[in-house]
Order: structure tokens, then sequence, then C-alpha cells
């Protein structure tokens, strides 16, 4: 019997490429235990700064209280002492139980006040948790939602943000909580080192040797989880990848269709099964090194009690001394081991607040710098000169040596093949996409020095695949210019007439006021082409001087893309003029009135003209022109159109 090869992995299993802000990280997470411990502070200092910007009163609070809490332990050690002099100096009698009662009503109110204390520092740390955990997260969106579109073609980017924004901000909330538990443990232990050093200085050296052993396991144990996550965040991705598409209702559809349910699942196992494989080696590892380290801190346990046996037999120590160096040598065991946690989870915590870090530079980076230049509101030319653009991480450039001018109030049409550059160009000449060479000139203003707010109020941008906005069809709507002064309505019933959407709207169990989004209960959802109408009347609604739609009708009928093209038409006339626009479009049919066609081939402007122009110039306008007429005439109507594949970079054209 044949046995039956199995089925390639979808997806794999192999570490995708090691994105480059995971590269730092390789080197950090390869440094050794100086480097490692020299980099804690950087994180602490994050958490303390955004602690104390966020809330001075509290920060400063909280650290009062943490000393005032370590010293009150300190002072109820030292009155065990007494209590324990009081005591047995010379063996307990009724009056010298009488003679330790200020003593023991000292330790009781010392215990009483440790207590009270510790609700206060909880409390203070309620107060403060949440603020900075807040702050944080404002900061990262923040920095995330201001970088320019481009970084979002940028897939190592993309990473570093989910990253950043997920693992950096948990841990930062963590890292306040184990900061403080750290702050306590410390002061605790320092008040019970000191207590033993001034019992006898033998005790406290003896005690730093279990510390040293649980400090190098707790660090150890940090490396090798953070080793792990470098390791496996390829197959994480993949593996969250699959999830998507095995799950998410936009892939339903052809998940069933397809039959892959069964496929999908076994990729996900496949993928889960590698990642289990390596967080059972992670955690016998893990293992091995804990047990070594706490077998090294019981031996040092083990020294400090020898010793302390030795100062009793040598008459070095009082024997009524000895109940408070147990109890000191316990407090230091249990604050020694809540020191360690802590500073363990501070040590894993550090690397993911550097991608909150690294998150923060990279965004700043990417961000427009301030200018005071200002775009003009209504161009009357937009000229390219020698534009070339190249997508984050393609090998060739989308777009090359691109010299054009448009001229305010023009219809311009952009044709071409699948992945000629159409939508680029147009992301292009409204300042959405800097050019890597050349410049693009609104009148005299080069767009790479404007403010991108004084380019970007000015446009308006139809995308063959709308953002499909989860709120009400009416918001759905007055989005594209929020705040637009609209008393009567005029301009909504204008954008919704001329965009067909009011098909849409009039089919809606609630009308404009439906929720768009099955999230919600009461939730409705719309075909592609009835968001794609939504999409145009949005765009209509913005009514700014350059409108550029792209491939607005690819998923409407042939009667809702006439009325279609006729509402953009009267769309590029408004108030104040005729207004620039851009179509982008394989329906060759629509465009024959277009002012000029651009024809893009491989990313270069080979041909330019009006229609005639362009059919006696019997070039590749001519010849796709031909294809779709031929279709026509057939009586068949024009072949039906795959759906466009990405282009360089990821556009889809």
């Amino acid at each position: 019997m044949t046995r039956t090869a199995d089925p390639p992995p979808l997806i794999g299993v192999d570490n995708l490429k090691m994105p480059e802000w995971a590269r730092v990280d390789e080197r950090v997470a390869s440094a050794g235990f100086g480097q490692a411990v020299r980099a804690l502070p950087t994180a602490v200092s994050v958490v303390l700064r955004l602690a104390w910007r966020t809330s001075p009163r509290l920060t400063l609070l909280a650290a009062v209280v943490h000393v005032v809490s370590g010293c009150v332990t300190a002072f109820g050690l030292l009155a065990t002492a007494n209590v324990f002099t009081a005591l047995l100096e010379q063996g307990p009698t009724p009056d010298r139980v009488l003679q330790s009662l200020p003593a023991l009503a000292v330790v009781t109110g010392s215990y009483a006040a440790r207590a009270i204390l510790d609700s206060a520092v909880a409390a203070v740390e309620g107060a403060l948790r949440p603020r900075v955990t807040a702050a944080a997260d404002d900061a990262v969106t923040a920095a995330v939602v201001r970088v320019g579109l481009i970084a979002f073609e940028d897939a190592d980017f993309r990473e570093l943000a989910r990253q950043g924004a997920r693992f950096g901000v948990r841990a930062i909330e963590t890292s306040l909580r184990r900061l403080a538990d750290l702050t306590s443990s410390v002061i605790s232990l320092a008040a019970a080192m000191i207590t033993a050093g001034l019992l006898n200085p033998w005790l406290a050296p003896v005690l730093l040797l279990a510390a040293a052993a649980d400090g190098w396991a707790a660090a150890r144990v940090a490396k090798l989880n953070y080793r792990h996550f470098l390791d496996t965040v390829g197959r994480n991705i993949r593996k969250s990848v699959v999830e998507e598409v095995a799950t998410w209702r936009s892939m339903a559809l052809e998940r069933h269709a397809l039959t892959l349910q069964e496929p999908l699942l076994g990729e996900y196992r496949r993928i889960s099964r590698s990642l289990t494989r390596e967080e059972i080696r992670l955690a016998h590892r893990s293992n091995l090194v804990r047990t070594t380290g706490r077998a090294a801190a019981g031996f040092g346990t083990a020294v400090a009690y020898l010793v302390l046996g030795w100062l009793l037999y040598t008459g070095s120590m009082e024997l009524a001394l000895a109940g408070t160096a147990v109890l000191a040598m316990r407090t230091a065991s249990t604050s020694l081991s809540n020191t360690m946690r802590a500073v363990n989870s501070l040590y894993e915590d550090s690397f993911y607040i550097g991608f909150y870090n690294q998150l923060l530079a990279e965004s700043r980076k990417r961000q427009p710098p301030p200018t005071a230049v200002t775009a003009p509101a209504d161009p009357a030319e937009i000229r390219l000169d020698g534009v070339t653009f190249t997508y984050p991480g393609g090998k060739t450039p989308a777009l090359r040596d691109v010299s054009l001018t448009i001229r305010r109030g023009e219809v311009v049409a952009l044709v071409g093949e699948n992945g000629s550059g159409k939508t680029t160009l147009g992301k292009l000449l409204t300042g959405l996409y800097p050019p890597d060479e050349g410049t693009v000139r609104w009148d005299d203003v080069d767009l790479a020095r404007a403010d991108p707010v004084s380019v970007h109020s000015n446009i308006a941008v139809i995308a063959q695949e709308p953002a499909e906005w989860p709120m009400t069809a009416a918001n759905n709507i007055t989005v594209g210019r929020l705040g637009r002064a609209d008393p009567d309505g005029q301009a909504w019933r204008e954008a919704v007439g001329y965009s067909g959407a009011d098909e849409v709207i009039g089919s809606l169990p609630a009308k404009e006021h439906t929720v768009l989004s099955k999230k919600f209960d009461e939730g409705h959802d719309l075909s592609g082409g009835q968001w794609q109408r939504m999409g145009i009347a949005r765009g209509i609604y913005r009514d700014a001087s350059v409108l550029v739609a792209d491939e607005p009708t690819a998923a409407l009928d042939a009667r809702a893309e006439a009325r279609v093209f006729a509402g953009l038409q009267h769309a590029s006339r408004s108030d104040r003029g005729r207004r620039t626009t851009v179509l982008v479009t394989h329906r060759l049919a629509n465009i024959r009135s277009a002012d000029r066609i651009l024809v893009l081939e491989k990313g270069r402007l080979i041909e330019q003209g009006t229609h005639d122009e362009l059919i006696r110039a019997g070039g590749v306008y001519h010849e796709l022109y031909g294809i779709q007429a031929r279709a026509y005439r057939n009586g068949s109507g024009p072949s039906p159109r795959p759906a466009d594949p990405p282009g360089s970079g990821g556009e889809g054209e």
C-alpha cells in the first residue's frame, strides 16, 4: 500500500526573516550578564519617568510610603531584640516579663504600622498604576497614528507596532507593580541585613551568598525566555496569520466554498506543535537553571545558619539575641526571594519595554518633520518632475522617472495593466506617499516640505476597497469631512444621490441610522458594491480641490456604474470652480470624455493625450481599447476582470 505524502505546508513552520527591529534585540539577548544588568536601569527609568509625568504627587507618595514601611520593618526587628534580651538575658521571670511589655508593645505597634503602611502602598499604587498604563498607551497610540502612510507598507514597522503596543504597554504596567514590590522587598532586605549586621558583622555577608545565587538564576531564566521569544517570533506571526484566515468572517465564504477548513486546521496544528516543542524545551532548561540557583541559595542559607551556630558556640553572640538573628535571617530570606522574583520580572519586562521605546523612536523618525510651509488649498497645477518610487522591501521601483503636469479643472484618467503604477501615482500626486527621487509640487510648493495636514485637507480619495467604518450609514458619509457646515443636509443628500448610495441606505432597516458593522448586535453589513457606493459618497461629500478615484466602480453593475460616473463628473465641479479629478480605471469606455489619458506600463509614463489622439497613435491604449471594444461587439460584454493582484510593495492596481 502506497503511503500518501503529507501535503506541503500552506504557510510553513520555518522562521520568517527576522524583522529589522528584532535584530537589535538579538544582540541584546546575546549580551553578557554585566551588559544585561546595566540595561535594566534604562527600562526602570522609562517607568519612573512615565509615573512622574503622570502624577508627581502619587509617585513621590509611593516612594515615601515604601521607605517608611522599610524603616518600620527595621525598627520592629530591633525592638524584637529588646524583647528577647529582656526575657532571656538571665532567664525568664515574672518581673522580666513585665519589664519586656513596653518592648513587646513596640513590636506589636511596628507590625500594626507595617500592615497599615502596606494598605497605604496598595492604595497609592492602585491610583497610580492605571494612570501610568493609560499614559503609556496614549503615547504609543499617538506616535503610531501620526506616522506617514508609507510606514504601513513596511512589514517590519507593522510588526514592531503590534509588538510594542501589545507587549510594551503591558510590560510597563507589570513593571510598575514589580518595581513597587522590588522597592518594598529591597528595603525590608536592607533592614534585615542591617539588623543582622548590628547583631554580628559576620551574619550580613553570608546572607549575600543566597542573593548571588538567586540573582544569577533569575537573570539566566529571563534571558532564556527572551531568546525563546526571538527564536519563535516568525512562527508566532505565521500562527496568527493562519488563525485569522481560519476564523475571520471576511474569509468565511471562500474558506467553506474551497473546503479549506481542515487544511487550515492542519496548518495551525503543525505550527502549534512546533511552538509547543520549543515551549517544552524552554521549560526544561529554565527548570534546570532554577533548580541550580535554588540549590546554591540553599547552600548559602545553610552556611548562614552554620555561622550563627558557630557564633553561639564560641560565645560571640548572646543566646538572647539568637532569636532576633533567626528572625532577621528569615525576614532576609523572604525579602531576598521577593527581590529576586521582582528583579526577574523586571529583567524580562525590560526587553519588551525596549520594544516600546524602539516603537516610539521609530515612529518619531517616520513622522513628517514640523514645517511652516503650507500647500495651496486649490493648486493651479500639480507637477511631477523625475519622480521615482519604490515600496519598502521592494526590489524594483513601482514608478520610474515620471514627469507630468496636471492643471486645475482637468479630468485625467490613469490607465494601464495591473502593476503598472496607477494607484501609486495617485498617492504620490496627492502627497500620501513621498517620492524617493524627484519632486511633486502643488504650484511652487514641494509637497515633501509642506505640512501634510495642509495637503491632505484638500484631497479626496475614493478607494477601490473603501474603509468599512463601524458607524452609522450617515456618519460613514459625513466622516468624509468632519465639521463641514451643512445645516440643511443638502450636501449630504447630493453626495448620497450622485453616488447611488441612496439606494443602499433605502434598503437598510433603520435607513441612515443603521450601524454598518456585524460587530454590533443590530449591525448590518453591506456587499462590496454597496460599500463602494458609500465610499464614493464619502469622497463627494468631502468636496476637496483634488479628487482621486481609484477603480471606484469595480464592484458595480453597468447601470450603477453609469450613474456613479455621471455623479463623479458632476462632483468635478464645485461652487468655487472646477476641481482637479484623477480617475484610475480599467473600464476604458468610461473615460473617453476625460481631458487627458495617461498610459502607464511597468512604472513608466509611455503615452498621454485625449482618447481620439491615443486611438490615432495606435499604441498601447489603442490596443487595450480595441480588446475591450471587441468584447462588446461580440455581444458578450467585457470579460470579467479578475481582482487586481498586489503590485510592488502591496499596492492594488
